[in-house]
């Protein structure tokens, strides 16, 4: 009898695992800075995204959640890729680091990479920092601003996408 209760309480955790994975997704974000020719070295220079409309209800709504029902939001990923010019890559950064801001919340630090290796690739992931971003993405927009630190001069403009990922933690339906 005890043997039965264990193997019981065993599934009945791991459908309590499965339910708890359903109500987790991802929101994808995408936005585009330019780092600007004569951009002086070992010194710090900040560069700022537009404005970032999260259009959170409509995500929500398609995930069958509301705002009201978000439990975390976290960054996983955070992506930078050079589009332009082809042949750049990332060796002539030093240091990088991404802040968050929303309307009505203190800017927050959201991913950095310190040093940034000076491979010939055209794509680097930061690390993240762990912070809890429900309320930055439950409003309407939010900014990103990134601050860098060059060891090489530039002769001309370098275009960066950076892709951020979120993971949310919601209850759908009430679950």
């Amino acid at each position: 009898m005890k043997q039965i209760l264990v193997v019981l309480s065993f599934l009945a955790f791991a459908a309590c695992d499965k339910v708890d994975e359903l109500t987790k997704f991802d929101l994808d974000y995408t936005s585009r800075v330019t780092i600007e020719s004569g951009t002086l070295i070992d010194l710090p220079f900040v560069v700022r995204t537009p404005p970032m409309h999260t259009n959170s209800e409509t995500e929500f709504e398609s995930n069958n959640t509301r705002k009201d029902l978000i439990e975390s939001i976290k960054l996983t990923q955070m992506t930078l890729t050079i589009t332009s010019p082809s042949d750049e890559d990332f060796s002539f950064l030093e240091s990088i680091q991404v802040f968050i801001k929303a309307d009505g919340l203190d800017e927050i630090p959201l991913a950095a990479l310190d040093p940034v290796a000076g491979d010939a690739s055209g794509r680097i992931n930061l690390e993240t920092s762990n912070a809890e971003l429900r309320e930055y993405i439950k409003k309407d927009s939010f900014t990103l601003r990134v601050e860098s630190v060059t060891d090489e001069a530039l002769d001309r403009d370098i275009d960066i996408d950076i892709l951020s990922v979120f993971r949310v933690d919601a209850k759908i339906l009430g679950i």
